[in-house]
């Protein structure tokens, strides 16, 4: 009869589960054409995501790291100080023409692999997971700063996606003076609670 040891305590996994509350996740898309100079660049922000991650902290080389975040496409809103009109009529175009989000309802970031460095309380970590956007999934990686703080954790960083990989069209406004660029900066700041 073959009996597996019990995980030590320093050996076990942790697991964190995303405080929506406390956390932020923004997508900033730029504008070209000729009217770009007038700040039509947008900020809209994730209202609707969960997710958690799970880590032995006392392996340095994040082996068994585990992390799954999803965002409800439908919940994106325009969080730039638009007029009340301009707001829903873009919120509208993104839901429906844009992210197709009664067909796409979700967006999820599934990540197993994790290269990093730290000292217990501070880590930096190279995710190399897979973005389901738009019904596509790629690989897509991302660079974090993580500080764990007691029962917290912390994760901040950024990263930046194409439009065309996830085969979301361009939008445009203004017969045309106005284009979204390709490119949208994504930006996290996302807090995650221990769990007993």
């Amino acid at each position: 009869m073959h009996f597996s040891p019990k995980p030590l305590p320093e050996d076990a996994a942790v697991r964190y589960v995303i405080d929506t509350k406390g956390s932020a996740f923004v997508v900033q898309a730029f504008a070209t054409g000729l009217l770009s100079a007038f700040g039509h660049d947008l900020k809209i922000g994730a209202m609707a995501f969960s997710g958690d991650v799970e880590f032995v902290p006392s392996r340095a080389n994040f082996d068994d790291c585990r992390l799954s975040v999803s965002i409800s496409a439908g919940s994106l809103e325009v969080i730039n100080d638009v007029s009340d009109s301009d707001r829903a009529q873009i919120q509208q175009r993104m839901r429906q023409e844009v992210l197709e989000t009664d067909s796409y309802p979700d967006i999820t970031y599934e990540c197993s692999r994790v290269i990093g460095s730290g000292n217990g309380d501070r880590y930096w970590l190279a995710l190399n997971g897979e973005l389901t956007l738009h019904g596509i999934n790629r690989p897509l990686p991302v660079s974090a700063r993580v500080i764990v703080n007691g029962d917290s954790l912390r994760a901040s960083g950024d990263f930046t996606i194409r439009m065309s990989d996830f085969q979301i069209q361009q939008v445009s406004a203004a017969a045309g003076t106005i284009r979204v660029k390709n490119e949208l900066k994504c930006t996290f700041d996302v807090v995650a609670r221990k769990q007993p």
